[in-house]
């Protein structure tokens, strides 16, 4: 059994270190049979796995029911990890990692409630972190409120930003003020500041706006932002006021923030009647690479050239991401990075 720490990870002289910073490998989530699409999207997480696999170790975590199809299909690129799962965002029912100046790692299990309880199964995924942090031998803090990985991004350097339409969701947890909450967040990821921003995806009913569609850090005190400047987008007010409060905003370490605004927004074909929006921002950065989502939207060669000039250091490879859309997340939904 994971060892359970008493004490918070502040206390211990842990934070939480940005994605982009040099991972020990990445965890990615198998498709349970509850999803939507269950067959294509785990015949894209296949595709996903093997790029992902050229660039670092990968850890494949699956419930004890699909470990064979798994196996079976990419045990050559990713080891597996089985685990009681009914979902397959392990950023979001994963643990997060944290990380002090010695170089150890633990874990941090935060509650989940289901995204708001919009599916009432949760509890069975209570001890995924509990199964991780068992397989990796680090020790594991227990955080006693609800959060969710893709509702936060990180620079490493005790800034983090989220969005007030995640964070401050009655649904998640009602009885913590905002100071409650940047409170737990410096308690158990390190944190000293928090970056408000209004909302998250217009479309994103799923996790109430998580902050992972909408801006990622790129390297401490500089971001990729989505914005949009189609007016008849319904993302568009939502953006501009994101951007508006980025621009005013200062981090832990009171600097201004570089901002890279990325106007391209790919959307997948119409899946019976409905379009959905694939953001470029909920990307999955490794070890050379970053890796995106390809569904076919007429503007994505344009995209990539420009992600390339962003990131001149790293790989854009790009992967099949429609049903992970359907399935109301992306890449930097299945995944989760574990430092170095």
């Amino acid at each position: 059994m994971a060892k359970i720490r008493k004490s918070t990870p502040y206390q211990d002289g842990f934070i939480m270190p940005g994605r982009f910073e040099r991972h020990r490998g990445s965890l990615i989530s198998w498709p349970t049979k509850g999803e939507k699409e269950p067959e294509l999207f785990r015949d894209e997480i296949v595709e996903v796995v093997k790029k992902m696999a050229k660039y670092e170790e990968t850890f494949l975590v699956a419930d004890h029911s699909d470990v064979e199809e798994a196996k079976h299909r990419c045990g050559i690129s990713a080891k597996i990890i089985a685990a009681d799962t009914e979902f397959a965002w392990i950023r979001d029912n994963g643990p997060m990692f944290v990380k002090n100046t010695k170089g150890e790692i633990a874990a941090v299990k935060f509650q989940f409630n289901g995204w708001g309880d919009k599916y009432p199964t949760y509890e069975r995924v209570g001890s995924v972190p509990n199964t991780i942090a068992e397989y990796f031998n680090v020790p594991l803090y227990e955080a006693p409120f609800i959060l969710e990985g893709g509702a936060i991004c990180v620079d490493g350097e005790g800034t983090l930003i989220a969005t007030e339409q995640t964070l401050l969701n009655q649904n998640r947890n009602p009885s913590m003020s905002k100071d409650d909450i940047e409170k737990g967040l410096k308690d158990y990821l390190g944190i000293e500041k928090v970056i408000w921003l209004y909302k998250g995806f217009y479309e994103d009913t799923e996790t109430d706006g998580h902050v992972d569609n909408v801006i990622e850090f790129i390297t401490p005190g500089k971001v990729i932002v989505q914005t949009c400047s189609d007016n008849e987008n319904p993302n568009f007010d939502i953006l501009k006021e994101n951007l508006s409060r980025l621009k005013s905003a200062t981090d832990a370490r009171g600097r201004k923030l570089e901002i890279v605004e990325f106007d391209y927004l790919p959307y997948t074909r119409s899946i019976d009647g409905v379009k959905y929006p694939t953001p470029y921002p909920n990307y999955y950065v490794m070890n050379g690479a970053i890796i995106v989502p390809q569904v076919g939207w007429k503007g994505e060669l344009q995209a990539v050239t420009e992600l390339q000039r962003i990131f001149p250091k790293l790989d854009v490879v790009e992967a099949p991401s429609t049903y992970q859309a359907v399935g109301g997340g992306g890449l930097g939904c299945m995944t989760q990075q574990i430092p170095e």
